[in-house]
Formats: structure tokens, C-alpha cells, sequence
């Protein structure tokens, strides 16, 4: 039965615009389950088990033995859920152990906990801008980022990406105009669908020159670049936040901000977000500090990731597809179309091999692409396997 008349008007709204969904724009989610060495296994009946060339587990902890040992024994001692807000009843000491270990690691003042990289990006945003702040925010951003800015009736006005000579430009415009004016500038340390880096020394140095507030985003890069994969914000004292998330390198689930005493306090007074959530999961946040303990110990491991990507880009090259952009872990191969990108994707699925075509509104239109990422544990011959699956570009 079919609702007529004010009852069926919400609908009309979400029913055109399903309808006019080009077939290569829809999205259809799949489950899978582990499978074997970096692998991954549809659940669906008779499906074959991949190696996995989409995830964000960039170093191999999510199944490493001792994030397994530390969340399934804050389990058995805290429960699987907090049980509320951690400034109800959800506070757990693994929360202050964590919070107090990433601060000293990033050598940072205060580190709040999320249980989402969503949540805290919403959070930081919201702390750093208001409605009489201008914004000054890389093109390529998160959309977590883009909504917390609009969340917080800022203007937004977006620079090319990583062209910090055009971010420069409008720093000095605005305060030749407006020298009182609060000023944001947002990038990332690693930007999720491009591989690439911006310079953060220089546009912390901007920052600082015209008095603005610096949000960077380092979900992709902690636990592989900067050093000890402390990521690219480390030693720049004038970034005024970091947003970082457990569920990449760190092999877990949620979120933090990291930044001076006085915006962490501003946070636990005011923040939404922070405020209104349960607590990240006690398993969770004990899998985290397993993690970092891996990081601390082993830093090798991102070195050998990051010397494995420019061998990969390197082969990638010569065997004539466009040498992926960046250095890090991600390896976007840039095909345009966005069938051919699906195409591209289900020969690589019949050979074994999972990697996402990647379309938009995810990237601008015409630059749909297979997203590759490394891993730390992927098994030898992964590469030669790549490059006989594509084929000829």
C-alpha cells in the first residue's frame, strides 16, 4: 500500500532523488570475515577469499595477539560498553591511561577521547570556529570536517588542494581587510582518497605569521609518517588541534584531539559531541593502548611500509599507469570513468585481489579511481599479483 497526499510529501523528496541515481554512482554494502594472512572472505555462500588491498589497517594490528589479549581482557574486567558518557558513569581508567600515554607520545598539553574520528572532527571544529570565523579549508577535506564547519555557522572558503601559495594569498587578504577577524585553517596530514601530503611545516608557519588557528587531521597518517610515526604535526607547536583516530594504523575503533590544556578544557565544558556520546568502549580503548605500545616498540614497521609504497608506485609506472600521487600507504590509481573504475575493480576481485573503485560524490567527478592500500603484513608476491591482474592500462 502506497501513502497518498501529506502523508507520502516526506518521501517524494528521497524517492526522486534515488530515482535519478546513475547505476555507477549507487552503493551496495557487502559483510566480510577474515581470511587468512591480509585477507578477507565475502559472506556470501561460495565466495572466494581476497587479499586485502582496500582496508586502513596499514600496519597489520587488528588481529595482532596483543590488542586481541588487551581488549578481550578489559572486557572480561569492564564489560563491552561504558554505559554512558564519560562525564555520567562511562569514565574507565584504560580511558585515562590512553589519554595520558598519546599525550606524551605527541607531546601534547591534553587528549580527549571520541568514539568516532566523526564525533571529534565535529568536536574540533566546533571549538576552533563560531559564527564570526572565517575558515580557510583545503578542497579535498573530510566530510566530517565540512559538516562541523557548517555546524558551527562559520564562512567557509576552500583553497586548491595543497597549494599553500593560494592558502597564503587569502591569509593576507583577509587580514589586510579584517585584522581582528578569528581565523581556521583546516587540512590533513593524509588525505584519504589522494595519497598525497601538504607541507605542514609551511602551513604551520602561515598560520602562526597571520594569527589563525590550525586544525590538522592526521587520521591516516599517525602510526606511519613523521617520526616514530608520530605523524607530521609533531613538533609544531602552533598547530592548535590534532584530530586522530584508533580505527586505521592502530588497528581499533575510535578517536582523539590533541592540543593545549586550555582548548581540552573548552572541550570538556562545552562540547557537544564529547558531552552527549557514550564513552569510547573499554575494549576498544584497551586495544588502542596496546597499539601505541606496538608503534612505540616497533617503528620499523612503518619504515618498511613506506619503503614497500615507492616500490609499488615505482612498478606501477612502469608497467605504464600514472605513478600514484604521495608517499604514504595509499595508492590512488586515477582511471576517470566511473565504469571503467567498477570494471577495473571486479578484475581485480576475480583475481584474488579486493580494491574499491572509489567514485563520486567520495572524489570530484571525472577522477573515479581504484583506491590501493598497503599493509604492513601483506605477503611476498602481493605486488607482482597486482600487476598482472590490471593488465594494460
Amino acid at each position: 500500500m502506497h501513502a497518498t497526499g501529506a502523508e507520502s510529501s516526506w518521501r517524494a523528496p528521497l524517492a526522486n532523488d534515488l530515482e535519478q541515481l546513475p547505476a555507477d554512482r549507487r552503493r551496495q554494502p557487502r559483510h566480510w570475515r577474515p581470511a587468512g594472512v591480509a585477507g578477507l572472505q565475502n559472506t556470501a555462500a561460495g565466495s572466494p577469499a581476497l587479499l586485502d588491498l582496500a582496508s586502513n589497517d596499514y600496519l597489520g594490528l587488528a588481529a595482532h595477539p596483543a590488542l586481541v589479549e588487551a581488549a578481550s581482557q578489559a572486557m572480561r574486567h569492564e564489560g563491552v560498553g561504558a554505559g554512558a558518557s564519560r562525564l555520567v558513569s562511562g569514565g574507565r581508567s584504560v580511558h585515562a591511561q590512553l589519554e595520558t600515554a598519546l599525550a606524551a607520545w605527541l607531546e601534547r598539553e591534553r587528549v580527549l577521547l571520541f568514539p568516532s574520528g566523526f564525533q571529534a572532527n565535529l568536536a574540533a571544529v566546533q571549538a576552533l570556529a563560531d559564527r564570526h570565523t572565517l575558515v580557510l579549508a583545503d578542497r579535498l577535506i573530510h566530510h566530517s570536517l565540512l559538516v562541523g564547519i557548517r555546524a558551527s555557522g562559520a564562512r567557509l572558503q576552500r583553497f586548491a588542494h595543497n597549494q599553500l601559495d593560494a592558502l597564503e594569498q587569502r591569509l593576507q587578504k583577509t587580514r589586510r581587510e579584517q585584522p581582528q577577524r578569528r581565523l581556521l585553517v583546516i587540512s590533513e596530514s593524509l588525505f584519504s582518497m589522494e595519497g598525497t601530503s601538504p607541507d605542514a611545516e609551511r602551513i604551520n608557519a602561515l598560520c602562526q605569521r597571520h594569527n589563525a588557528a590550525l586544525l590538522l587531521d592526521e587520521a591516516h597518517a599517525l602510526g606511519v609518517l613523521g617520526p616514530g610515526g608520530r605523524g607530521l604535526a609533531y613538533g609544531l607547536p602552533g598547530v592548535s588541534l590534532i584530530s586522530g583516530t584508533f580505527g586505521k594504523a592502530f588497528g581499533s575503533g575510535g578517536a582523539f584531539l590533541a592540543g593545549e590544556t586550555l582548548v581540552g578544557e573548552w572541550l570538556l565544558q562545552h562540547s557537544g559531541p564529547y558531552r552527549y556520546t557514550t564513552a569510547l568502549a573499554p575494549p576498544l580503548a584497551a586495544a588502542a593502548l596496546a597499539a601505541l605500545t606496538q608503534i612505540q616498540e616497533q617503528p620499523e614497521r612503518a619504515n618498511q611500509l613506506l619503503d614497500r609504497a615507492h616500490r609499488w608506485r615505482d612498478r606501477l609506472e612502469a608497467a605504464g599507469w600514472p605513478r600514484p600521487p604521495g608517499n604514504g600507504p595509499i595508492l590512488p590509481l586515477l582511471v576517470g570513468d566511473n565504469q571503467r573504475a567498477l570494471a577495473l575493480q571486479q578484475q581485480l576481485e576475480q583475481a584474488g585481489l579486493l580494491s574499491v573503485a572509489i567514485r563520486p560524490p567520495t572524489v570530484p567527478a571525472g577522477t573515479a579511481r581504484l583506491r590501493l592500500v598497503l599493509r604492513h603484513d601483506l605477503p611476498p608476491g602481493s605486488l607482482e599479483r597486482l600487476i598482472g591482474a590490471l593488465g594494460s592500462p
